[in-house]
Formats: C-alpha cells, sequence, structure tokens
C-alpha cells in the first residue's frame, strides 16, 4: 500500500504534522539531513519543495527559500538523487510539491518513476488543472501508485470538491485561504466556518489543513477540523534562521507551537 495511505489508515485517531521545506535551501545538500531530522522527531510526513522561479501561490519566505534554492544549483534531477541516497532509511512519506513548469519539463512519466525510485509516496502540483489531471496525469501516476494531491480553499465549489474527492486519493489539502502562504496568527470566524463546512461534507479521503499555521491556536484549529495540519513559512524561517540544523528548528518549531 502507498506510504500516504498507510499513515491515515493507521492515524485515525491521531493528529498528524506534516512540514514543508523547499529543497536546496538553505544548503544544496541538505535535503536528505532535513528528511531525517524530521523522522526522527515525530513529524507524520515531510513535503519537500522543487524550487521554481515564479512559486505563483507562495508568499515571501518560500519564494525567498526556492531563490536560494536555485541559486544554489538545486535542480529536479539532483534532487531525485538526494532522495535516492536515502531512501532505505526514510519510513514516513515524501511528497514532493513542485510548479508544472519543471516537471512536464523533466516529462511527467519520467518524473513518477523517478519518484518510484526515490520513495516518494505523492506530488502536489498547485497550477495543475483538475481536467488536465484526470485525462493526462492521473492514468500515468496510477500505474506507479503515485497519489496526486488536489488543493481546494474556501472558494472551492462543493460540486469541484465532491469531483476530487470522488477522482483523487491518500488526502485533500484545504488551503486556510485564497492567498499566497504565510503565517497568520489565527483564523477568523469565515475560516473557522470553511473548516465547518467541508468537515459536514463527510468526504472519502481525509484532509489536511496548511497555508498560515503558526502557534498553538492555528495548529489546533487546522488539527480540530482535519487529520492533521501542514507548515511552511514557518519552519521555513527557522530552518534558515538555525543555518540548515533542521534538529535546532524543529526544537524551536515545537516550542513555537506549545504558545
Amino acid at each position: 500500500m502507498n506510504k500516504i495511505n498507510t499513515l491515515f489508515e493507521n492515524s485515525k485517531d491521531k493528529k498528524l504534522l506534516s512540514l514543508y521545506f523547499c529543497a536546496g535551501c538553505p544548503t544544496l545538500e541538505g535535503t536528505g539531513d532535513v528528511i531525517l531530522a524530521m523522522q526522527r522527531n515525530g513529524i507524520a510526513m515531510v513535503e519537500v519543495g522543487i524550487p521554481f522561479s515564479d512559486p505563483l501561490a507562495d508568499g515571501p519566505v518560500i519564494q525567498d527559500a526556492a531563490t536560494r534554492a536555485l541559486k544554489n544549483g538545486m535542480t529536479l534531477s539532483k534532487l531525485f538523487s538526494q532522495l535516492q541516497a536515502i531512501k532505505d532509511q526514510v519510513h514516513i512519506p515524501l511528497v514532493l510539491m513542485g510548479y508544472l513548469n519543471p516537471i512536464m519539463h523533466y516529462g511527467f512519466e519520467q518524473f513518477c518513476q523517478s519518484c518510484v525510485e526515490a520513495g516518494v509516496s505523492g506530488a502536489i502540483i498547485p497550477d495543475l488543472p483538475f481536467e488536465d489531471y484526470l485525462n493526462v496525469v492521473k492514468p500515468i501516476a496510477d500505474k506507479y501508485d503515485l497519489r496526486i494531491i488536489m488543493l481546494i480553499t474556501p472558494e472551492t465549489s462543493d460540486e469541484r470538491i465532491r469531483l476530487i474527492d470522488s477522482h483523487t486519493d491518500g488526502f485533500i489539502y484545504m488551503v486556510s485561504s485564497a492567498s499566497i502562504t504565510g503565517t497568520q496568527k489565527s483564523f477568523d470566524e469565515q475560516k473557522q466556518e470553511y473548516f465547518r463546512r467541508i468537515h459536514q461534507m463527510h468526504l472519502r479521503n481525509p484532509r489536511m489543513i496548511g497555508f498560515g499555521i503558526s502557534n498553538a491556536q492555528t495548529l489546533k484549529a487546522a488539527q480540530d477540523n482535519a487529520a492533521g495540519a501542514i507548515i511552511g513559512s514557518k519552519f521555513v524561517t527557522l530552518l534558515n534562521e538555525a543555518n540548515g540544523d533542521a534538529d535546532a528548528a524543529l526544537q524551536q518549531l515545537y516550542v513555537t507551537l506549545e504558545k
């Protein structure tokens, strides 16, 4: 069974924490160390960012990380080599998050094959149109048992959400707002209502909430309304401040999430 499905199957009563970081930032060769540190420190699933020059959905923190990673020389081929080197040590699901341009330039079937060889269980492609996913991407991804994770926002219609739920597997990424990534101090009533609305739809797939989670309040709100939470910008900031020392960044993150 795919590691993503296994994780959610075995964690139905446990609130999960997933983290995002951008491969190649702050150091080119640090990818493996960051992933292994997350695994040691109890992170349930890792989202590895593929750096891209025009990350439309990302805020300044992750945009800066992508720019630094590209300057450091990170490429998709380099990332796959790094992941392959630690494949036998990694037991938690790895999900690549990247934009369509570099993935299609690499070749989608080759991308799926490289994911399998590197121990990657899924991919998030924010600018992938759902129709293209259904007609072109899904058949190839299914062939390699790779989960393509789709995003929903407060603006996504119930009809589209049910369509996504019917044609995807793994989990649904619930974006907390329609804005770009970044930290927030709290989720307002409008976002809370969105969380409740999706919860009441009783979807087939588990849900993870991301964008804006950076403290105990936003973490609790996410975990109370979904299978777990995804933290990106806050961890990227802490990793940079720790000069790539992932254990130190994770310790500081846990302290922050208790406040």
